[in-house]
């Protein structure tokens, strides 16, 4: 039986390495050589607290949704692919609407009872399989998924050509939301993070003025991109943003609960958007990707083997670096 090293997540800061069997791939599904997996940010409330949002962990989970690797066997053997985590029924109201990510019946790779992609190998559905174009490696494939949701927050955003936008917190879907609101022909006004480091690359990335929390000026754009997930960050996006304006809301608390003034909002006449993972975008992902528009790999600072998944939640966790990346050992062994 063939086995691979898999990582899974015990508990709060809990995460251990083992060999497991390696499933056969069903009918309809390919076998998936895992070459990179991003850590997130969503991964993190998972290691720090245990849960996120309202989801508890109730079992030892694989995390990992920002990921990919090499199919082998089956119609795409030897094509590297970047691999959609979520799996939306198709048949509801949501799906049949075009809303996949809405979907309340959705199966997401490392979240509840779906396994993610902290392993050597994965059987996932062919069809969330996108082959990726020559010169794309495993971590760019990985790093669509959070492109992936840059793209959708910028789509709820309904970002105009010459727009003024800004965005507040600056880890890797920030970093990214600049990038996409300057591929768009949009400005960056603004962009804001209390860690120095982030604030670098916001500047390498194009952000026109880029300071601390505390220095944030009372600017009017037009649309402001929250990422940082506390309530201190939507206040400073709502005071950025010009009346009549829009917000949209990507950070996910602590807490599962987000706190602001109505005075503020309702003055101001803002429109507010939440943002829900993401729709059909990875076509769009790549194309930006293969076209130079935006640069996914600047933002890859640290790799860690599968062996060293636990040390790479600590570093991601101490905010260190930017996007922290786990490349699975190649080859499996067979027992």
């Amino acid at each position: 039986m063939t086995r691979g090293a898999v990582a899974r997540l015990h508990g709060t800061g809990d995460v251990r390495v083992a060999d497991e069997p390696v499933r056969d791939p069903q009918p309809g599904e390919g076998l998936v050589r895992i070459e990179a997996v991003g850590l997130c940010g969503s991964d993190l409330h998972w290691f720090e607290e245990g849960g996120i949002g309202d989801a508890r962990l109730t079992r030892p989970v694989v995390p990992g949704h920002e990921f990919a690797g090499v199919v082998e066997g089956g119609p795409l053997d030897g094509r590297r692919v970047a691999v959609d985590p979520a799996l939306p029924c198709g048949v509801c109201a949501r799906c049949l609407e075009g809303h996949r990510n809405l979907c309340p019946d959705v199966v997401f790779a490392g979240h509840g009872d779906c396994d993610g992609g902290l392993r050597q190998y994965l059987c996932w559905p062919a069809s969330a399989l996108h082959p990726l174009p020559d010169g794309f490696d495993g971590v760019t494939g990985a790093m669509l998924e959070p492109l992936g949701v840059a793209i959708h927050a910028h789509d709820l955003g309904h970002v105009h050509l010459g727009d003024d936008v800004a965005v507040v917190g600056c880890g890797p879907i920030g970093l990214l939301q600049i990038q996409v609101a300057r591929a768009a022909g949009a400005r960056v006004a603004l962009a804001v993070d209390p860690l120095a480091h982030r604030r670098e690359a916001a500047e390498r990335a194009g952000a026109e003025l880029v300071v601390a929390p505390d220095d944030a000026p009372d600017l009017a754009v037009d649309v402001t991109f929250e990422i940082a997930g506390n309530d201190a960050a939507v206040d400073l996006a709502m005071r950025v943003t010009r009346p009549g304006g829009r917000l949209v809301l990507a950070g996910i608390p602590t807490d599962d609960r987000t706190s602001f003034s109505a005075g503020l909002a309702r003055r101001r006449g803002l429109t507010i958007a939440m943002v829900r993972r993401m729709g059909e975008v990875y076509p769009r992902a790549i194309r930006l990707v293969e076209r130079g528009d935006v640069d996914v790999a600047s933002l890859v600072t640290h790799r860690y083997p599968l062996s060293g998944a636990a040390d790479a939640f600590e570093l991601a966790a101490a905010r260190a670096g930017l996007k922290v990346v786990v490349e699975p050992s190649p080859r499996a062994t067979t027992a």
